[in-house]
């Protein structure tokens, strides 16, 4: 089933000179400064930081959620204008229709685009598996945990093929043993699809346990933005030497001990 399989994508993400302030009590609140950033095609990048500090609106504005106040965003060198196709986001909450099955909701964004719904639905079968849903493919989604229903998320963002993942909080309403199991699905289907991936966390154990490099923003602008390199072997093992120190390090990022 060659249809199935998703197309060599390059997924590759430049930003340049990106500002983005917010109207706050009459003045004006910059949460994005002057960024520059480059994302290579198939990467995963973890953005942490304090609260406030612009990682949710960094990921809007290259999702083509809002537009930045400065600057421009590049998807394999060509200006982000808008939502596109080459981008999927992903959520905290799934945000499933709950009036559709497991397999409709991974289907449904296929449809929309008008793929005939056989084809659609063969499609979200083979995404339904890659996420290890399959025996819950007829399931209303009131019938999910909240793994499984970030599951049928991520099933529903893959199945259209994207060149790029972006993510925010995926995790962060789960449980910690779900959040886990999780994590180490998500490194899976990473790779397995070879998808480029964005992802917010505010959990630094799970940047550095997915990430190929992890972008630091601090909350005022008042430092810029820092780039670390997570040169650790995979699968990662969080209680190796290496992933230990990594945690320090990031944890000193923050002024943490």
């Amino acid at each position: 089933m060659t249809d199935l399989q998703p197309s060599i994508l390059r997924g590759e993400v430049k930003v340049r000179g990106l500002s983005k302030s917010y109207a706050l009590n009459r003045s004006s609140l910059s949460v994005l400064r002057n960024l520059d950033l480059d994302v290579n095609g198939g990467e995963i990048l973890a953005i942490v930081g304090p609260s406030g500090c612009g990682k949710t609106t960094l990921l809007r504005v290259l999702a083509g959620l809002e537009s930045p106040d400065r600057g421009e965003v590049l998807i394999d060198g060509h200006p982000v204008a808008g939502v596109g196709r080459e981008r999927a986001v992903i959520f905290q909450e799934p945000r499933l229709l709950p009036w559709l099955t497991v397999l409709e909701n991974v289907a449904f964004g296929l449809e929309v685009r008008g793929v005939p719904a056989a084809q659609a639905r063969e499609r979200a079968r083979h995404y339904i598996h890659l996420v290890g849903l399959t025996e819950f493919a007829e399931a209303w989604p009131r019938q999910l945990s909240g793994g499984m229903a970030q599951r049928v998320g991520i099933a529903r963002a893959l199945t259209v093929q994207p060149e790029i993942l972006l993510l925010d909080e995926p995790f962060g309403a789960l449980d910690a043993m779900t959040k886990l199991t999780m994590q180490e699905e998500l490194a899976r289907i990473w790779r397995e699809e070879g998808v480029t991936m964005i992802l917010v966390t505010h959990d630094l154990e799970e940047a550095i346990f997915l990430a190929d490099r992890v972008l630091v923003l601090s909350r005022d602008n008042s430092d810029p933005a820092r780039l670390i390199d997570v040169d650790l072997p995979r699968p990662r093992d969080r209680s190796e030497q290496g992933f230990v120190a990594m945690r320090r390090r990031l944890m000193a990022e923050f002024g943490l001990h």
